[in-house]
């Protein structure tokens, strides 16, 4: 037993150092996907309320089919497909060469378009629970509408989808793992070679296990604390901001 876990560890034989690398893959993809999904899922969200119809079908229409296409297919369309459409795009100009996209764009690229449609829902519940009062009363201080927008409306808007945003961020994280099958070295990745390697499944997928759940209680903590200081201000003035 003792020789089984000894395979865990960081001298010759062990696979420490390369899960503690897939861990830190996981966590790099995972944060670099963050701010990009949701920057677009709030612009989508913007478009879907817009009064513009065109801006408005398109924006619904990018939620429908990225939350319905499932995240390997999105995967493979970015990894594979990208690159072919730009190469096929230089051709028809004249230029020649080939193109290829590196594994962590690519996944950073596909997992940030599923987040930023799932996202979207949930900025635009937050849009919608934000009063318009607070607009008019932005407007009649004499702030155009990106200062309003800046200054009052974004710092209720965060607190607002602070725990959908969240969930989301959870999911992101187990989402990581399908980055293994365009062979960036992730936590999966890794503990399946070791799994090839050893004949061990149950010790490798376990200390998988472990990581993942590891990378869930402390953003479940973060978030929290977000949450917290999110809602500080607000609980202090009676939690109505009407």
């Amino acid at each position: 037993m003792l020789d089984k876990f000894a395979l865990l560890g960081f001298g010759d034989g062990g696979w420490g150092l390369a899960l503690l690398g897939g861990a830190a893959i996981t966590i790099s993809i995972a944060l670099a996907t963050l701010p990009f999904g949701l920057a677009l899922g709030l612009l989508v969200a913007l478009g879907k309320r817009s009064s513009n119809v065109v801006l408005r079908g398109l924006a619904t229409g990018y939620t429908t089919v990225f939350r319905g296409v499932p995240e390997l297919l999105t995967l493979y369309i970015i990894y594979f497909g990208l690159p072919l459409l730009v190469q096929e795009s230089f051709r028809l100009l004249g230029a020649s060469g080939t193109v290829a996209l590196p594994p962590f764009v690519a996944g950073m690229v596909a997992l940030g378009v599923v987040l930023s449609a799932f996202s979207s829902e949930v900025w635009v519940g937050a849009l919608n629970a934000i009063p318009k009062g607070q607009r008019e009363a932005a407007a009649a201080l004499g702030l155009h509408k990106g200062q309003a927008f800046r200054l009052v409306v974004l710092p209720q808007l965060i607190r607002v989808a602070l725990p959908g945003l969240g969930n989301n961020w959870m999911v992101l994280l187990k989402e990581t793992s399908l980055v293994s099958v365009i062979t960036l070295p992730d936590i999966m990745f890794i503990t399946t070679r070791a799994n090839v390697a050893t004949k061990e499944p149950f010790l490798f997928f376990g200390a998988a296990m472990v990581i993942y759940f590891a990378f869930s209680l402390v953003s479940a903590w973060v978030v929290g604390r977000m949450e917290a200081r999110a809602n500080r201000g607000f609980a202090a003035f009676g939690g109505a901001t009407r």
